[in-house]
């Protein structure tokens, strides 16, 4: 069980990709981005640089990597990262919705569970299609946040999961966050819209099983979420949420002790990755 995809401590899967980007998903890069000798490829939102060194790892020749970062520490990091792997990388601190680049100034582009954090997307994939090439391929992927699948072998688990929900819709509620959770199915729509034709929508699952009794730090980190975000909110609505999902927790956590071996708990998620051709 990871936190990074735990519908109990989040109201979305933000963090999600450090904990399932794995070596099929890199392949699937580089069959839809078309890495070759002399590409010049952007990542929208690279983080600590894990695409970077994911596809480093092709060992393609020549190839042209730039990454772009709104949170100037991630950039930082992620030259470290590349550096230490011996990766030569371009990076900057910039927006999405207002890319440094000229127009056509690369061959392909990637964004990686970002879109779901920005308010404007629709500004994001016009820059996404100025950016890129024609026949350059761009390729998008954010997680369903709109539908989480969540199974409790002991009937708490629904209740707790249900105060889950209800709290962290006012957690965001209060921080007027615009930005939309359900873009993915709405991908190759934008896309369309801006040029660049869908070619493709992958479908990837992301899921946690836990079987037996969940270690404490799973039920410490549930705990620590709610107060983590009381400290960003001062809703009297809030707060009362709070108290009901903290004390649904603890009811779900004693019956999963309880319960011991038999103890079950699933969650599960989709991926859509959308895939497109600048026109």
């Amino acid at each position: 069980m990871t936190s990074d995809i735990d519908a109990f401590t989040s109201p979305t899967l933000k963090h999600l990709r450090e904990s399932w980007w794995d070596d099929d998903f890199t392949e699937f890069l580089s069959e839809t981005l078309k890495p070759r000798p002399g590409k010049r490829i952007l990542d929208v939102g690279c983080g600590e640089g894990l695409g970077e060194i994911s596809i480093g790892r092709l060992h393609i020749s020549q190839i042209r990597l730039v990454g772009i970062d709104l949170i100037l520490s991630k950039v930082v990091e992620a030259r470290r990262r590349t550096t230490a792997h011996n990766q030569r990388v371009g990076f900057a601190a910039a927006d999405a919705c207002h890319l440094p680049f000229a127009g056509g100034s690369f061959d392909s582009l990637y964004c990686v569970a970002v879109l779901q954090h920005i308010g404007d997307v629709r500004s994001a994939v016009g820059e996404f299609a100025r950016v890129t090439a024609r026949n350059g391929r761009i390729v998008a992927v954010v997680p369903d946040n709109a539908a989480r699948y969540v199974f409790s072998s002991v009937p708490s688990g629904a209740r707790a999961f249900a105060a889950a929900s209800a709290f962290f819709a006012l957690v965001t509620a209060a921080r007027s966050d615009k930005a939309d959770t359900t873009i993915g199915p709405k991908l190759a729509g934008l896309f369309a819209q801006h040029g660049i034709e869908p070619v493709a929508v992958r479908l990837f699952p992301v899921s946690s099983v836990a079987l037996g009794p969940l270690p404490s730090d799973v039920w410490a980190a549930r705990r620590a979420s709610v107060e983590n975000a009381l400290t960003q909110i001062a809703s009297a609505e809030a707060q009362a949420a709070a108290r009901s999902y903290q004390a649904a927790l603890d009811a779900y956590e004693a019956d999963a002790r309880t319960a011991g071996t038999t103890f079950v708990e699933i969650q599960n998620t989709m991926l859509f990755a959308a895939v497109g051709q600048k026109e």
